[in-house]
């Protein structure tokens, strides 16, 4: 009998850690468990390694060193930059701008945000999950206080116009905050460049350790923290910092930065193969999202006649590790809030779509038995 071979194309949920990472990290484990904040031998060489770190992922981004904060991931860096502003201009007004299909680490702050007095206008997507520039126009105000706006969407790949929104905030006193956790380490960002005030990142989207990120910080912009005791990152974030987890983090940004570009070239390949086996199987399906401009590692596809439980579960017994943008409990699913935005809530998309995202270790092999066991499972479905 044939061991299943299992294929993990749900790259943008998580990441396998790089070998070179794991074994970086546990090196840093073994010799350097020293606290950065000491002033012996042992302090200094942990704080070494936060300083190159922070010199690595600054230089990455176009930013200065001291306008990176280490945090436990993109929820983290999310909150801060969403609280730390809220708080930090809460007198010159209580307007904060944002769109209906970011991550749930920023709709959920917005909302936490209404709750104690703030008004939150949330700008719509067209059907490709665009926002429109006018309308952000329309909607800024003089007691605007932040734009926050995601750079790539994780569920359907869509890259926002950030320079042109950079440049339309730059004379406004909004804060301009991006999430681009899913975009980084793929995309070519310059904070400088695309006028961008806050950045969020996570480390476990590109092939680095769970629980650590950063949020970039413009020099000159005021947050509240959210954590106090030590004066870790200059005040900004109190707590002993994860030196192994930098350490890794530091290593997978040294490496994304070195395949950027064959990487996005080879998972567009991924796509045009996936996307050819259906067509040559006459498989009907749509592809939810823009098609062009839109982050080379994602592709979500609605598949009519089919619905997505019985879809993932399928995809699952034939060994494909797949997901949907809805969130399964008990037994229901609840619609994408992302395909619910681009379609309204009627549209069979929100019960139908699929989301393939590639990543470390998958090859063309695999996207064709993807592509393969996808239309047994269809033509099993609708027939």
């Amino acid at each position: 009998m044939n061991k299943l071979e299992h294929i993990y194309v749900d790259h943008a949920a998580t990441s396998p850690m790089h070998p070179k990472v794991i074994e970086k990290m546990s090196e840093t484990m073994k010799e350097q468990f020293g606290n950065p904040s000491s002033i012996h031998t042992y302090g200094r060489q942990a704080r070494n390694i936060l300083d190159n770190a922070r010199s690595t992922i600054a230089a990455s981004i176009g930013a200065l060193e001291n306008e990176v904060i280490f945090t436990s991931g993109g929820t983290e860096a999310d909150n801060y930059a969403i609280f730390g502003v809220a708080e930090s201009k809460s007198d010159q007004g209580k307007h904060i701008i944002t769109t209906q299909i970011e991550h749930h680490a920023v709709l959920h702050a917005c909302q936490k945000l209404e709750k104690n007095g703030y008004e939150v206008t949330y700008l719509s997507v067209n059907e490709y999950g665009l926002i429109d520039l006018n309308e952000l126009k329309a909607a800024l105000r003089e007691d605007t206080i932040l734009v926050t706006i995601m750079y790539g969407n994780n569920e359907v790949g869509t890259i926002q116009p950030i320079q042109e929104i950079g440049e339309m905030l730059k004379d406004h006193p909004a804060i301009f905050h991006t999430d681009a956790v899913q975009a980084y380490g793929l995309e070519d960002i310059d904070v400088k460049k695309q006028h961008i005030d806050l950045l969020s990142v996570s480390s476990h989207k590109i092939n680095g350790p769970k629980g650590i990120g950063f949020l970039y910080v413009k020099n000159g912009i005021k947050l509240a923290p959210r954590l106090f005791g030590g004066e870790q990152e200059r005040k900004r974030r109190a707590g002993t910092e994860n030196v192994p987890s930098v350490a890794g983090f530091q290593l997978a940004v040294e490496i994304a930065q070195q395949e950027r570009l064959q990487k996005r070239e080879l998972y567009k390949k991924f796509k045009d193969i996936l996307l050819h086996v259906l067509t040559e199987n006459n498989i009907s399906f749509e592809q939810n999202g823009l098609v062009e401009n839109t982050l080379p590692h994602v592709l979500n596809l609605s598949f009519p006649g089919t619905n997505v439980e019985t879809m993932l579960v399928n995809l699952d017994l034939a060994g494909i590790a797949v997901s949907s943008g809805s969130a399964c409990t008990a037994g229901s699913i609840e619609p994408s809030h992302v395909l619910v935005s681009m379609f309204g809530s009627d549209s069979e998309r929100t019960k139908n779509s699929i989301r393939f995202s590639f990543g470390l270790y998958n090859t063309e092999d695999q996207i064709k038995k993807v592509g393969h066991e996808l239309v047994k499972i269809i033509q099993r479905l609708t027939k």
